[in-house]
């Protein structure tokens, strides 16, 4: 009841109303049991038109890289989608802008303290990374570092397409690092 509750103060958050190019849509998804956490940026425009997070290339790409479903990722029951922003920010001159920091502060400890055991939580690109691990690492850094991490967080780059060239010349984290996140993710899903 308390996860509905909150779910539903959520989507009724108008906090940064002013700064948004459309209405507030928070998209999210988790609930108490959820066994994996995926913090990510925020939502592109694909999923605020569909109100589906993750519902792009960059989502196919995670989805690829973590063995995971369609159906298995949108289980809230398996996995919570949390971004560090829940509403799309808008387009900027490369990209889209950065996550708006209200959401993280105000109630990513209030979902996560409600979950029924800790969870591992994977941290997709520097904003998730920065925001929950206490280093100065750059995000290659710490893909190189990834066992330091665990058994808390696993460490991805973004699977944007817009991050091909960081993929080119980083060759060794999709043949290496990724095929050692295979084994705490089905721990994960199956605890």
């Amino acid at each position: 009841m308390i996860i509905n509750s909150l779910h539903h103060r959520i989507l009724s958050c108008k906090e940064c109303v002013a700064s948004l190019p459309f209405s507030p849509k928070p998209i999210l998804q988790f609930s108490a049991k959820a066994k994996l956490v995926i913090i990510g940026q925020a939502p592109g425009i694909k999923a605020h038109e569909s109100m589906t997070p993750w519902n792009d290339a960059s989502g196919e790409r995670l989805r690829n890289w973590l063995k995971i479903s369609d159906e298995q990722f949108y289980d809230e029951s398996l996995i919570a989608l949390v971004p560090m922003g829940f509403c799309y920010p808008g387009k900027g001159k490369s990209g889209d802008l950065p996550p708006r920091k209200e959401c993280a502060e105000k109630w990513h400890q209030l979902i996560f303290n409600n979950f029924e055991a800790p969870r591992l939580k994977i941290l997709v690109g520097s904003y998730a990374q920065n925001y929950y691990l206490d280093d100065k690492l750059t995000l290659t850094q710490r893909c190189k570092a990834w066992e330091s991490y665990l058994p808390h967080y696993l460490v991805l780059p973004h699977p944007s397409p817009r991050n091909n060239i960081w993929l080119k010349k980083n060759l060794w984290f999709e043949t290496e690092v990724l095929p050692n996140y295979l084994s705490a993710i089905e721990n994960a899903l199956t605890d």
